[in-house]
């Protein structure tokens, strides 16, 4: 069953249509395939069955899918594959560009930049061809080694690791997410922290480790589902109540760095709200952690970031609520059951982690320790 996930702030008719749009340009949806009733998705996705109606109706009327009567609806057969592609392809050309701009605002040649990406192609097609497993033994000490986002539950994993077990000493480098899942690509680290949103699916994490490392080699191992909000100071001087907020001439923004999976939660949003990142006062400011984003919020130097609910609760801060996403460490599947991942793992699964996290606020422990091989 095609999947679709749903996320607050933004209309959810519009999210049903872009995720079946979607789906069916790039082929995860085939012609003639049949979509949920109304209210069966409906109840499925805890929405007013007059949502998905609509999101139907602009998708029939856009050629997308078709109503067959009894026979339900279903995706249309003589839909328009060349509009479709055009859209699937303007999304990809998006995402070069922006590389492509921070590239040559570093001051490469375009004609460096056509090589460097080509040659990076290439390499990721052997690399994924090889299953990068092979690079595993180059470096015996990287199963203490962590790159990847950073999180504050994750510094409680760390401490109560040092507790249990304080003859292993985990070494973090908070790098942000895509970086850290390329430390764990090329053999640099044995536990990557992802918490990429992917566009398509509105699904965290499994959809660009299948990508990047293809079916059956790593392991997605779930620390928290965790509340990510706009931190303002408290008494929220300047009344910011939501991304729009952040185009105002009198409020100035802090953000996190390229990469990371708040700057891609913040990207995505504001690209299905119109909002233009040059419109952004203080959008180029960048603070590493969670932390040192409401550092800077609590200190003045700006007015708003995008941070953790148990961050900005830290610096006393007001929090405006945007997203519930889910943090996963990854590792190989084959390194799984190798200390010390294998006792960081249990520890994650234990009565006395998810209450240390609960008490940070913010954060839901449900499925922490949920360990899902990526197939």
């Amino acid at each position: 069953m095609f999947t679709i996930h749903l996320t607050p702030g933004i209309p959810e008719y519009l999210q049903i249509v872009e995720q079946i749009r979607l789906a069916v340009a790039r082929g995860a949806l085939q012609p003639g395939e049949r979509l949920e009733p109304v209210r069966q998705l409906a109840e499925r996705l805890g929405v007013n069955p007059s949502t998905v109606a609509r999101a139907y109706r602009e998708l029939e009327q856009a050629g997308v899918i078709e109503t067959r009567g009894r026979r339900g609806t279903r995706v249309a057969s003589t839909r328009d594959a060349e509009a479709l592609a055009d859209f699937r392809r303007g999304r990809l050309r998006s995402v070069i560009e922006r590389a492509v701009v921070e590239a040559l605002a570093q001051g490469f040649t375009p004609e460096e930049i056509e090589a460097a990406f080509g040659l990076q192609l290439a390499a990721w097609r052997e690399r994924r061809a090889a299953g990068a497993i092979h690079r595993l033994t180059r470096q015996p000490d990287r199963l203490t080694r962590f790159a990847g986002s950073h999180d504050l539950a994750l510094e409680a994993l760390w401490a109560q690791a040092r507790q249990v077990h304080p003859e292993i000493a985990f070494i973090p480098a908070y790098v942000g997410s895509l970086d850290g899942l390329l430390a764990l690509l090329h053999g640099e680290v044995g536990l990557a922290g992802a918490h990429i949103l992917d566009e398509e699916s509105g699904e965290y994490n499994l959809p660009i480790l299948r990508r990047l490392f293809g079916a059956g080699q790593v392991c997605a191992i779930t620390l928290a589902e965790r509340e990510q909000g706009l931190l303002v100071a408290a008494g929220n001087p300047k009344q910011i109540r939501s991304l729009a907020d952040l185009m105002r001439p009198d409020v100035r923004f802090v953000n996190r760095q390229p990469g990371s999976g708040t700057r891609t939660l913040l990207e995505h949003r504001l690209r299905r709200l119109g909002i233009a990142a040059s419109a952004i006062a203080g959008y180029t400011d960048i603070a590493g952690t969670h932390l040192a984003v409401a550092a800077a919020v609590a200190e003045g130097r700006a007015d708003v970031g995008l941070g953790l609910y148990a961050a900005g609760r830290a610096f006393g801060l007001e929090f405006r609520p945007i997203a519930r996403e889910r943090y996963d460490l990854v590792c190989y599947a084959v390194d799984c059951e190798q200390p010390p991942l294998r006792w960081l793992i249990e520890m994650m699964g234990s009565v006395a982690f998810r209450t240390v996290v609960e008490q940070l606020g913010g954060y839901h422990t449900a499925q922490t320790g949920v360990v899902r091989l990526v197939r």
